[in-house]
């Protein structure tokens, strides 16, 4: 699959997915740094990428309707910190393996998948 990781997650992040056989490039990789949300979701459409952020705005299906996307991951954590997200990332590594993303968002919290079509 192609990833693109917000500049808000730690790059390891797009490190991870590479190590498990996925394309992924970080906003930042692309020189797309404090680009507008619409912005990258564009370029994101146009190089059929899932994006993958912390930013809540992704999670809203009327502005970001998942059926226009390779997919949608935000993660909704309670702590932001490289290790907590690192170590819930490496779930959804796992989770990319049973469930379908393309045309989804996926809301990924410390216990729980909500995925909205």
């Amino acid at each position: 699959m192609k990833f693109k990781v917000d500049e808000n997650l730690p790059v390891e992040v797009a490190d991870l997915l590479q190590e498990s056989g996925h394309d992924a490039f970080t906003v930042l990789d692309q020189q797309m740094g404090g680009q507008a949300d619409t912005s990258l979701a564009v370029v994101c459409q146009r190089e059929e990428r899932a994006i993958i952020t912390l930013d809540l705005d992704f999670a809203d299906i009327r502005t970001y309707p998942p059926s226009q996307f390779s997919g949608l991951i935000v993660l909704r954590l309670k702590q932001h910190d490289k290790f907590h997200v690192l170590t819930v990332f490496e779930r959804i590594i796992e989770m990319l393996e049973t469930e379908l993303l393309h045309g989804r968002l996926w809301i990924v919290e410390e216990n729980r998948l909500r995925i909205r079509e």
